[in-house]
Order: C-alpha cells, then sequence, then structure tokens
C-alpha cells in the first residue's frame, strides 16, 4: 500500500470525489427542471417546447377555410422555380401584376383588421401587453390564408428570440390539416403524374382520404402486389401560391429594410429565406421520398429498431408519393409499458442525426414519432429536413468538454462556432453574465440558487446590447429533443435527457479519430491541467459499458487512440509508485554507516534515481488507483494506490495487460533514463 501519508512532501490531499460526475449534473438537472416549471412563463415556454400545444388531428376543424390562388390566365405552373430561388420566383411573378394584385387583395380582406389592431397597440405601447389575443387571431388568419402562412407561423411558433412564450403557444396550436379537396382531381392528378391510369398501379384505394393537410392528402391503398400503401397527393394551385405569397413577403421585407429600428433585431428577408429554401423542398415528393431512403439506410446497421416507411420511386413524382403503409399509434399517446424504451431509443436516434450523420429530421412533432405493433419506433415525414454541418457536430461536443469543465471563455467562443454570435463580436461583456448564470446552476444548489428574474434581466440586456440569434437548426433540435422529453415525462417524472444522451456522446468520443474530438476527449479528461481527472474518465467508462465492455473497447482498433492515452498515465503512475518505495529504501540505507551509502555523492546519487514525488505525481497516483478500482469492479477509497487492486484487474483484463505490457515496459524505461540522463546533466 503506498500512501500519501509515507511520503516525504508536504501537500494538500487531492480528493477526486470532490470533482461533480455526469450523475451529479444529471440530478441538478432534474431539481433545475423542476424549479424552472414553478415559473409560470418558463413552464409555457418548456411545454411549447415539449410539443404539448402541437395538434395531433388528422383532420380540420368544421370551420377551417383555406384561400388559394388559383389558375387564373397567364399563370404557368411549369414555368415555375422547382427549387427555391427568389431571383426567378421576382422574375415570374413580377411579370404577372394582375395576379399578385389578386393574392393581395386575398390576404388584406383576410388580414386587414388584424393589421389595424396590431398598428393601433404598437402605437399604444400594449403591444405586448395583447400579445395573447393577437396570437389567438394570427393563427386563425394563418390558416386561412394557405400553406405558406400556416408553415412559416409553425416555424416561428419555436423561435422565443421573435415570439414572446405566450404568443408561442398559441403558434404551436396552429394546425396544418385543412379540409381535404375533391378526390376526383385527386385521382385525375395521380394518373397525369404517374402517366397511366392510376388503376394500373394501385388496386385499391380509399374513396376519401385518411388525413389531410396543407401541402396534400393522403389515401390508404393497395398495389397490385398486395403491398399496403400510403399515397400523398399534392394539392392543387399550392405552388402558385406559395411562390406568389413569398414574393410579397420577400418584398414587404426589402421594404422595411429603410427602416433599421424595425429590422435591427430581425433580418425579415433573411430569415424567410433561410426558411423558404427548406420549405420549397417539401413541394417535391421525389426528395421527400429519396430523404426517407438516405435516412433509412444511415439508421439500418446501428439502430435497426428504428422503422422508416419504405419509399417505392417507380410510383413517385413531385406531387405524388408511394409509401409502405406502417400500422401503429403515435408514440405521445401509446400506454404500452416499452414506451420509455423506445422514447430513450429516439433519443439516440437524434443524437445519431445531430453528431454523426448531420442528416437531420426537421419536423419532430409528436404525430411523426410511432409505435408498431411489434414495439418498434416508426419515424414519418422526411418533407423537411436539414444537413448540420461538422463544424457544428463537432461543436457541440466541444461546448459539452466546456461546460463540464465550467470553462465559461471558452463556452463563450462556442457561441460563435455554433452560430448564436457573429464572428467577429466582442464577447468580454459576456463573461461574467454567463459565469453566473453556470455558475448558480452548478454549485449544488440546482435552480433554487438562481434569480430568474434578475437573470432574465441580465440575460434581456445581453440580447439587446449584442446580436444573439438563435440558429435556425438549433431552434429545431430544441423542438425534437423536447418532444421526446415531453413523451417521456408522462410515464417517467425522474427523466433525465443527459442520462440517455452522454453515453452516445461519450461513445463518440472515445471513438472517433478526428483530431478535434480527440482534442475534446482529452479537454474533457484533463481540462486544463496536467493531470488527468479520474472522475470524468469513469464517467466516460461508465458511460460507454452500455455499448460494450471497456475490456473489449481497450483491445478494439477502435480504442488504440484511448490506449495511447492509458499507457501515459499508466507510466506516470508506476513510475511514481516505484520513486516512492525506491527512494523510502534509498533513504534508509542512507543511514548506514558503512560504504557506499555513507559516502559523499550518496544525495546526488538518491536525487538522479529516486527524485522527490511532486504534488502532480501524488494526484496521478490517487486518480489512477480509482481507474484501476472501476476496472477491477471495487471501490477505492482517496489518498491512496491499493497495488493489491492490479491484482483484482487480472480475470477481467488480462488480455489487454498482455497486449499493453512491452509498450508500457518500454515507455517506463525511456522515461526513467531521460529523467535521469536530465537530472545526471543537472537540467533538473
Amino acid at each position: 500500500m503506498v500512501s500519501c501519508r509515507t511520503l516525504e512532501l508536504t501537500c494538500p490531499i487531492y480528493n477526486p470525489y470532490q470533482t461533480a460526475s455526469m450523475k451529479d449534473m444529471a440530478l441538478e438537472m432534474k431539481r433545475m427542471r423542476g424549479q424552472m416549471e414553478d415559473n409560470k412563463d418558463l413552464a409555457v415556454l418548456m411545454a411549447g417546447l415539449r410539443g404539448k400545444n402541437l395538434s395531433q388531428s388528422d383532420f380540420a376543424e368544421n370551420d377551417v377555410q383555406m384561400q388559394l390562388l388559383e389558375m387564373v390566365d397567364g399563370v404557368d405552373e411549369e414555368q415555375l422555380p422547382q427549387v427555391y430561388s427568389p431571383a426567378g420566383i421576382q422574375l415570374y411573378w413580377g411579370r404577372r401584376p394582375v395576379a399578385v394584385c389578386r393574392r393581395i387583395t386575398q390576404l388584406l380582406t383576410i388580414g386587414a383588421g388584424f393589421l389595424f389592431s396590431l398598428g393601433r397597440d404598437a402605437l399604444a405601447g400594449t403591444l405586448r401587453d395583447n400579445a395573447v389575443v393577437h396570437a389567438i387571431r394570427l393563427r386563425g388568419i394563418l390558416t386561412s390564408l394557405g400553406p405558406a402562412y400556416i408553415k412559416l407561423g409553425q416555424a416561428l411558433s419555436i423561435r422565443p428570440d421573435v415570439l414572446p412564450p405566450a404568443a408561442m403557444v398559441e403558434m404551436q396550436k396552429l394546425c396544418d390539416k385543412v379540409p381535404s379537396f375533391d378526390s376526383g382531381i385527386a385521382m385525375a392528378m395521380l394518373s397525369t403524374e404517374l402517366g397511366r391510369p392510376w388503376t394500373e398501379v394501385y388496386a385499391e384505394l380509399t374513396p376519401e382520404p385518411v388525413a389531410a393537410a396543407s401541402l396534400g392528402q393522403v389515401y390508404k391503398g393497395r398495389l397490385h402486389t398486395g403491398e399496403a400503401v400510403a399515397v400523398k397527393v399534392q394539392r392543387p394551385y399550392v405552388l402558385e401560391t406559395v411562390t406568389v405569397d413569398l414574393y410579397i413577403l420577400r418584398e414587404l421585407g426589402t421594404f422595411l429594410r429603410n427602416f433599421p429600428k424595425i429590422t435591427a433585431r430581425l433580418d425579415l428577408v433573411a430569415l424567410l429565406d433561410e426558411w423558404a429554401a427548406r420549405f420549397f423542398e417539401e413541394l417535391d415528393y421525389i426528395k421527400e421520398g429519396q430523404n426517407g431512403l438516405i435516412f433509412a439506410d444511415q439508421m439500418r446497421e446501428d439502430l435497426p429498431q428504428v422503422v422508416v416507411p419504405r419509399t417505392f420511386p417507380e410510383y413517385t413524382s413531385r406531387r405524388v408519393l408511394t409509401t409502405s403503409w406502417l400500422e401503429g399509434e403515435k408514440l405521445s399517446q401509446s400506454r404500452e409499458s416499452d414506451v420509455g424504451s423506445l422514447v430513450n431509443l429516439g433519443v439516440i436516434c437524434y443524437l445519431k442525426q445531430l453528431l454523426e450523420t448531420g442528416f437531420f429530421h426537421a419536423d419532430p412533432h409528436p404525430g411523426n414519432l410511432i409505435r408498431t405493433p411489434d414495439g418498434r419506433l416508426a419515424i414519418l415525414d422526411f418533407g423537411l429536413m436539414t444537413q448540420v454541418d461538422e463544424d457544428i457536430r463537432v461543436g457541440m461536443i466541444e461546448a459539452v468538454s466546456h461546460l463540464i469543465h465550467r470553462d465559461y471563455e471558452a463556452i463563450v467562443q462556442d457561441f460563435v462556432t455554433l452560430g448564436f454570435i457573429p464572428p467577429g463580436t466582442n464577447l468580454s461583456p459576456i463573461l461574467p453574465v454567463l459565469s453566473k448564470v453556470f455558475d448558480q446552476a452548478l454549485e449544488g444548489g440546482g435552480a433554487k440558487n438562481i434569480n430568474f428574474q434578475g437573470l432574465s434581466a441580465d440575460l434581456a440586456q445581453i440580447t439587446f446590447d449584442y446580436p444573439f440569434r438563435i440558429p435556425p437548426y438549433f431552434a429545431l433540435i430544441i423542438r425534437a429533443i423536447g418532444v421526446l422529453e415531453g413523451i417521456a415525462l408522462v410515464g417517467d417524472p425522474d427523466f433525465a435527457l443527459v442520462d440517455e444522451a452522454f453515453p452516445y456522446i461519450a461513445k463518440r468520443l472515445m471513438t472517433d479519430n478526428s483530431p478535434r474530438l480527440r482534442a475534446a476527449l482529452r479537454y474533457m479528461i484533463y481540462g486544463k491541467s496536467r493531470v488527468f481527472d479520474s472522475t470524468r474518465l469513469i464517467d466516460l467508462l461508465d458511460a460507454y459499458e452500455s455499448f460494450t465492455l471497456a475490456s473489449k473497447f481497450l483491445l478494439s482498433p477502435e480504442g488504440s487512440f484511448f490506449r495511447e492515452f492509458l499507457l501515459d498515465e499508466i507510466v506516470k503512475t508506476v513510475d511514481a509508485a516505484t520513486r516512492t518505495q525506491l527512494r523510502s529504501v534509498m533513504l534508509a540505507m542512507s543511514r548506514v554507516p558503512l560504504p557506499p551509502f555513507g559516502l559523499p555523492g550518496a544525495n546526488r546519487l538518491l536525487s538522479v534515481l529516486a527524485p522527490q514525488v511532486s504534488p502532480e505525481d501524488e494526484q496521478i497516483m490517487q486518480s489512477m488507483s480509482r481507474v484501476v478500482a472501476y476496472l477491477s469492479g471495487r471501490d477505492a477509497g482517496p489518498g491512496s494506490l491499493d497495488l493489491d487492486l492490479l491484482r483484482g484487474l487480472e480475470p477481467q483484463l488480462a488480455s489487454v495487460a498482455a497486449r499493453m505490457a512491452p509498450d508500457l515496459g518500454q515507455r517506463l524505461l525511456s522515461r526513467v533514463a531521460a529523467r535521469a540522463l536530465r537530472r545526471g546533466a543537472g537540467y533538473d
């Protein structure tokens, strides 16, 4: 047994148990969540992000009507751009003022009263006080105005940087289900799009749609091969209506750029372009079918429990989509005992999209998550996808490691990497408030120590003074994870997202060979110090155990980088422990008045062969003590390195030791020889 008490040095005892673990963080997050839900505004916001206010109806309410720009002279859908192009749309509709005026007349007829009341409250300074009333009216108006406005309202419903919480709730109730259009028109479109009578493709179709939405309606059918299918047919006049609405809205946004006070905090044109590019993809059912195929291929190997409807490309066109019919019930409405495990599977699925593939399902609606009769998770509707680039994917993992070590300077820089703050912004004024937020949250008292009123004032001032924004991809991520959390909390009030997310993050950190993630792994374990943090290391190993045994991982090709790191720390530990024992022996022998120990120069020899153990050496030994204890299934108290623990590793890690032993001996010899040469030459 080597103990700090036997060493001839004076240093504070390093206690690795003082470092908070991921389990501690999960508990704090649960406590914080409970405290946040006691705050009315925050509770409203959280409920909205969890999808509690989203309509899951498959049909429209009886009083819902929708105004579309029906085909008129001079309007030819085939000449409209099929991919979002502001210039192309402007060129097309700029030459058709009669059709544009007709649509403007429709819009004003429906929305004039609302715009008047909005302007009146703005002049009176009561706009925020009446936000809910305005949001309720706006929700009905957007439904009447058609697909572009319905989808735009839904996009704004997850943007707390644009709408106040109460208004977000009302926008989240915005349902894209509208009255169905005539099935005769739908059947004629099927035949036109497929290039043959629809009866030659489908053996049967329901006479009426089973669901109707703003862009199209769905029929249940059967192919002549006997396979059950879902057939989605796009609503007529959608492309004309959507493009003319985008033309009008963009012209309005361009005009408002002449009033900087109005657009200082929000560039309407940029926001519109960002949203419209994704929305246009929803109008192309060929693209939607391809998205489903790509998504299924990406999930197939690692997550076979995730089911995606099969696309039939031969029966799919720009305005018709044919996929396999999946039976099941909405996960949010299921009362089966496996809902919790399916939610956890959903979390892993979205993390894989977010952190690995970058191909992200951007319509995280509870109705798109289905529990199949055989207990698998089906994900539907791939019309709206977003691409998360590698810099963002890696940046999120880096931000987690910085948060764990409370490296607030790095976290502020992460905001730039992740797109919350534009590059070149002076970050120094943001740092104190950010430190205050996280220190209060992580000090152990959880949310009860946070003054939400004061914090809100601080954050509001920062967002007013500095160009904070919520990137569109992040709003979609928050909604997706929020929806999953909302479903999970129904059956498990103690659900903690970090418990489900951290194992996947650990897997990425420990197996990805990209330079940035290897640096993030080293930072996760070391922080800014030269001594590794055993708590963080054990957290990673413990989390990764959900994928494979630590001993198996250490032997695998994926574990090569981790083996290199671990070998370095083992060499340091064995070196320090050996020096401690050798120093004790040589000090005892130096007291014997016989040569050679009593001769001059003995102290010099002692310094070269067994230099005094430093505080850093002591910390390394204690940290490795915990790692060895973890791997051997035992518990080690702080302040000691129990050499007997090494024997506890033999049953599980004999093959690991055999693989690593030669390299370990070579590195240890090189370390001792190099130190002896330096000290002998007087460099240390």
